[in-house]
């Protein structure tokens, strides 16, 4: 029988999966932890080397198939917050692309349909950056330069992995931030890697730059949105079999 890994960057993505505690902060290998659904899931932190990490620790537990699951930020101008993102390939914006493995993007987007609210499924291609795009002259600077239509840190880094050890790849994401979405720098400053927000380095953040204050108040109703469809994923059967 497969057994497939989860890999989420956030705490709160890996939550809308199972009872999990928090990572520990300065821990050097991640956490494996085995869902009720006999999925092993792991929580990276953010970025690449951190999910390229969990994801070889998930290998090393005995998965076969590897899923990267959580949060993405809209490229695509249509796209809006709660829509499931499901790409057909995953790419780093230079020369490397993987390709997710058909059946298994098929089977989610079948277990998606159920449970998908009005934002949709959309497929495509997914672009993994190391760093977050901050403005929207960056997202559309990557939207025309890659073609993709989200964006996230880890999926391609997992889709490495997978490659490298001979195991199936496929990505589970739900937007949260539109093309048209700055993200303030207040806010990124402000949180740290497993996606815990130091209330007051975000108020040190937003006194140092007041401009930042209209741009937060619309993310709470994105996040709602976002969290909302990706319990509701988090729900199905994302296993490979």
């Amino acid at each position: 029988m497969s057994v497939t890994g989860i890999v989420a960057a956030l705490t709160a993505e890996a939550r809308t999966l199972g009872q999990v505690p928090a990572p520990q902060a300065g821990c050097a290998a991640p956490s494996i932890h085995s869902l009720a659904t006999g999925r092993l899931l792991a929580i990276s932190g953010m970025g690449p080397i951190a999910a390229a990490r969990a994801a070889e620790a998930l290998v090393a537990a005995g998965a076969d198939a590897l899923l990267s699951f959580g949060l993405a930020g809209g490229l695509d101008p249509q796209l809006r917050a709660g829509a499931v993102v499901l790409p057909h390939s995953v790419l780093d914006g230079a020369t490397g692309v993987y390709t997710t493995y058909g059946p298994w993007r098929e089977r989610l987007a079948a277990q998606a349909a159920g449970v998908a609210d009005a934002a949709g499924i959309v497929a495509g291609t997914l672009l993994s950056v190391a760093q977050p795009l901050t403005s929207v002259a960056m997202k559309i600077q990557a939207r025309t330069r890659s073609g993709a239509g989200a964006v996230d840190m880890e999926s391609f880094a997992i889709a490495e992995v997978a490659a490298r050890m001979g195991v199936k790849f496929a990505v589970a994401r739900v937007v949260i931030d539109s093309a048209a979405d700055a993200l303030p720098l207040s806010v990124i400053q402000a949180t740290g890697a497993y996606g815990d927000v130091s209330l007051l380095r975000l108020l040190a953040g937003l006194l140092g730059a007041p401009a930042d204050l209209p741009r937060l108040m619309h993310l709470p109703q994105r996040y709602r949105a976002a969290r909302r469809a990706l319990r509701a994923l988090g729900q199905v059967d994302l296993g490979l079999a």
